[in-house]
């Protein structure tokens, strides 16, 4: 450890987090390896002890390090975020998946025969007209008071928020997130190494406080999630917008991206925190909920001049989004029967998702189901251990303290994605899932949760 302490140098926080970067990557210290204690550093070289926690609340904020209390600050082991999508080798029933359910995506086969048409060559324009004209209309409906709406087409909606932020940031910068945090918005900003930095959810959305606090704390960019916020399934209301949209009134440079995910498939209004004089935004609105995950095309509106500068990242003929996948975009949106089917699948997720939030609920566990694939459970013990006992079940699911950013707290959530499952196997997981909770030591929040 003194050799440690000896080769960490620096004079301000900055200095001394890059001192530690520089240790990590000449493999002097490893995952796991501990970083020498606050007091024990600030008196070796010379520094302010404030200096020092700053310099690893800011390696913490970028994923570098691990803090633990009084078990100190460690070099992060690996991955540090996890991610969406169905567990690999296991026979377990997963119900952790966040996935739309397979018979409830369009068939493309019919619209794929449609297809045929002159090749695309390189340095040809990226974004399909008539996929152009659609997306336009379908953004403009809802944000009809930007004059300076531009349209551009990524390869999903992760593939967006990169170049975005990409653009827009430098290593470090500061980004709000919604705590609890979507899994792929919290990876894409550790990846890019800047720095998370929460902003709670409440039951209306992103909070007022949190925004605030935010902004005063100098992040760059914030990510929203306007609809069905994952994993919560929270969805602004027109009040808590209008407030939002009045605190970031004074910050018109701050990058303002609105995640509306579930798009076609909500059963809620969409309210934007888009101001009209707002200078830096963007609307992401991918296809992959309501036309198959593997359909990588998002539609992203902004000002003009981010999308001048996104376009700069979409090089004709080697990055853009292929032409035949743009069409089949537009020939899928473009049949009424098909759109139809897609509006009953948004029923048909609410409707099970309230079905199941029923079924708890009259099991002793009061849940309310909100808007998206999955359902966000509150449980009288702690998550993880409810989730341990469901395994012995049967059951793979997902402990909310996956989604927490650090200043948060989910440790008594379970996110459960229920919406396929049959009537007798919903009612099998609602009664394992109170059962499970009786049979773990109550949470701390219990005797306080509303």
């Amino acid at each position: 450890m003194t050799n440690v302490v000896l080769e960490i140098g620096g004079e301000t926080a900055a200095e001394i987090a890059d001192s530690v970067r520089a240790l990590i990557d000449r493999g002097e210290l490893g995952p796991g390896d501990p970083l020498p204690p606050v007091r024990a550093l600030a008196e070796s070289i010379g520094v302010n002890r404030n200096t020092v926690v700053s310099a690893y609340r800011h390696l913490a904020g970028a994923g570098v390090v691990e803090t633990a209390g009084r078990a100190g600050t460690r070099v992060s082991a690996g991955a540090v975020v996890a991610q969406e999508g169905f567990a690999s080798d296991t026979v377990l029933r997963d119900v952790a998946t966040g996935n739309p359910d397979p018979s409830r995506i369009p068939d493309p086969g019919p619209a794929l025969a449609t297809l045929a048409g002159r090749p695309v060559l390189y340095g040809e324009p990226t974004i399909d007209p008539a996929l152009e004209a659609w997306a336009t209309d379908w953004v403009r409906a809802d944000l009809s008071a930007r004059e300076d709406l531009r349209v551009t087409i990524t390869g999903g909606a992760v593939d967006a928020l990169e170049r975005l932020f990409a653009d827009a940031l430098t290593r470090d910068d500061l980004v709000g997130l919604e705590d609890p945090c979507f899994l792929s918005a919290l990876r894409t900003v550790r990846i890019g190494g800047y720095r998370p930095v929460a902003i709670p959810v409440d039951d209306e959305g992103m909070t007022v406080d949190g925004l605030r606090a935010a902004l005063e704390a100098g992040v760059r960019a914030i990510v929203c999630t306007p609809r069905a916020q994952n994993p919560t399934g929270v969805s602004l209301t027109a009040e808590r917008a209008a407030q939002l949209r009045a605190v970031l009134a004074t910050h018109p440079y701050v990058l303002v991206i609105e995640d509306d995910h579930f798009s076609m498939l909500s059963r809620e209004r969409y309210h934007s925190i888009i101001g009209e004089g707002h200078r830096r935004w963007a609307l992401i609105r991918s296809v992959s909920k309501f036309l198959g995950p593997d359909m990588c095309l998002a539609v992203t509106a902004s000002d003009a001049d981010t999308a001048n500068r996104l376009a700069r990242r979409l090089s004709p003929g080697s990055t853009w989004v292929s032409h035949l996948l743009q069409r089949l975009v537009v020939a899928l949106v473009s049949d009424p029967a098909l759109m139809a089917f897609v509006d009953r699948a948004g029923d048909h997720y609410r409707a099970r998702n309230d079905a199941f939030a029923h079924l708890l609920t009259a099991e002793g566990v009061p849940t309310a189901a909100g808007d998206g694939l999955s359902l966000w459970v509150r449980v009288p013990s702690p998550a993880r251990a409810v989730a341990e006992q469901l395994m012995r079940r049967g059951w793979l699911a997902r402990a909310g303290d996956e989604f927490q950013l650090d200043g948060g707290d989910a440790s008594d959530r379970l996110r459960l994605t229920v919406h396929d499952l049959s009537d007798s196997d919903a009612a099998r997981l609602a009664a394992d899932v109170a059962a499970a909770a009786r049979s773990v030591a109550p949470h701390p929040k219990a005797s306080t949760a509303p």
